[in-house]
Order: C-alpha cells, then sequence, then structure tokens
C-alpha cells in the first residue's frame, strides 16, 4: 500500500486473501492540511486495530452507538478491521471488556505495540499493521460458530433461538460465544447488521431517497421503526443521517 497516493477522506480495501476469514478490510483515513475534520463512527459489529499518527495504536471496541470523532489537519489514520468473530480471538480477551471503549494497543498487547510506535512514518506503519495484524491473527483464529450465526443474523428475520440450534449450540452458549468475540450478544448483533444494512443501501443511492421502501428492505417493520433503531444506534433521524452521509 502506497499511502502516499492515498486521496483525502477515507479509503479501504480487502485484506490479504490469507487473512479473509479473519480481516473484513484494510483502510485509511487521511485528513488534508487547512482544517481539521469532524466525523461520526457508527456500529458495525466489528472491532478495528487503528494506528494514529502522533498518537499510536489502539483498539476500536464493537460499538452499540455512535462515536463522534475530530481528526486534526494532515492527520494520517490506518486501520484493520477485524470481522465479528474474528476481533476477540485475535486480541485473546473478551470483547465484551472493550465495548463501547478505545484502549491503547500497549494495554492489551504491549510487544505488538511497540511496533507501532507513534513516531512512525505512515508507509512504515502501514506495513506493521499489517504484519500486527496477521500476527494476532495467527495467535486466534475467529470462532467457526460465530462466523455462521454471524451469517445467519444478516437475515432480519432470524430468531436468535433458530440460528443457536442451526449452529449446534443452546441459546445460552451462543450468547456467551457472541459476548466473548463479538462484544454483545445475538440480538445486539442482529440489530447492528441490519442498521448497516440500510446505511449500505442509502450510501447507494444518493438521490431520490423513499426511506419507508428501503427501510423495509432492510427488515424494518416499518418507518417508525427503523426512525427509533436510527436514533438509537447514529443519534440521528433516517433523514439525518441521510445528509450527514452524503456531505
Amino acid at each position: 500500500m502506497d499511502v502516499r497516493a492515498l486521496p483525502p477522506g477515507y479509503t479501504e480495501w480487502p485484506a490479504p486473501a490469507a487473512l479473509g476469514d479473519a480481516v473484513a478490510c484494510l483502510w485509511a483515513q487521511v485528513t488534508p492540511e487547512g482544517g481539521s475534520r469532524a466525523g461520526l463512527v457508527l456500529p458495525d459489529g466489528c472491532t478495528d486495530l487503528v494506528w494514529e499518527q502522533g498518537r499510536g495504536a489502539f483498539v476500536a471496541g464493537p460499538d452499540t452507538g455512535p462515536v463522534a470523532t475530530t481528526m486534526a489537519a494532515g492527520t494520517v489514520i490506518l486501520g484493520a478491521r477485524f470481522r465479528p468473530s474474528a476481533g476477540g480471538p485475535a486480541l485473546g480477551i473478551p470483547l465484551s471488556e472493550l465495548r463501547d471503549q478505545r484502549a491503547d494497543l500497549a494495554d492489551l498487547r504491549p510487544a505488538e505495540a511497540r511496533r507501532l510506535d507513534a513516531a512512525l512514518d505512515p508507509e512504515v506503519a502501514a506495513a506493521r499493521v499489517l504484519d500486527v495484524t496477521a500476527a494476532l491473527v495467527a495467535d486466534g483464529a475467529p470462532d467457526p460458530a460465530v462466523t455462521w450465526a454471524a451469517r445467519l443474523l444478516r437475515d432480519p428475520s432470524a430468531r436468535a433461538e433458530d440460528v443457536a440450534a442451526e449452529v449446534g449450540l443452546s441459546l445460552r452458549q451462543l450468547r456467551r460465544r457472541c459476548q466473548a468475540v463479538v462484544g454483545y450478544g445475538p440480538k445486539t448483533l442482529q440489530r447492528v447488521l441490519r442498521f448497516r444494512g440500510f446505511v449500505s443501501r442509502v450510501d447507494a443511492r444518493p438521490v431520490a431517497l423513499d426511506l419507508a421502501a428501503i427501510a423495509a428492505e432492510a427488515g424494518y417493520a416499518d418507518q417508525a421503526h427503523l426512525t427509533r433503531e436510527c436514533g438509537r444506534l447514529s443519534g440521528l433521524t433516517p433523514a439525518a443521517l441521510v445528509r450527514q452521509r452524503a456531505a
């Protein structure tokens, strides 16, 4: 990855094939000189290993609500996004401990944190983020039962009890495994995945949005249901979220 060639703003690209089962994508956020940038991070069911120029490495745990961010002018941020079933095993801790948290990597994996010093050149940092991610995945593979469950829970009509039975677990076992490797239970994961389906549809249709139709496509009972969930997960009404994404 040539960080110098990245455009301002957010960019993501696929992880190497060897990491594809555990890593959803690699990404970068480049803030141009001339002014800081405000952003809004939305829940996605994932956990990220992040290196920020001038700060160093930290872990963004699984969110259950929006996180407002401010990025200083000229800052480069690099990340690797673990799939829902991979973050806990890779980091070697129950992800419920990191829910809605940002934790310095030095507090979790000191040896890996030393490789991602805050003063690194972004080109060097990009290579090391990938190397550290590969080492973490080698230490802890994704939970196969939760991987399967997360795939099934993308269906908004799926019942947690039925999903647990299909992956060979009791509902209590599935909850416990999800808490450890995702950071929260299967019903919360399903809510987050449904919301991300709505956001993806909004992003794909920048004009002439029919929110009621998109709500139905994403699996919401009606537009009122979407409005409630959008408020909980983004802090915005659906219309305000559409404007924010467009901006």
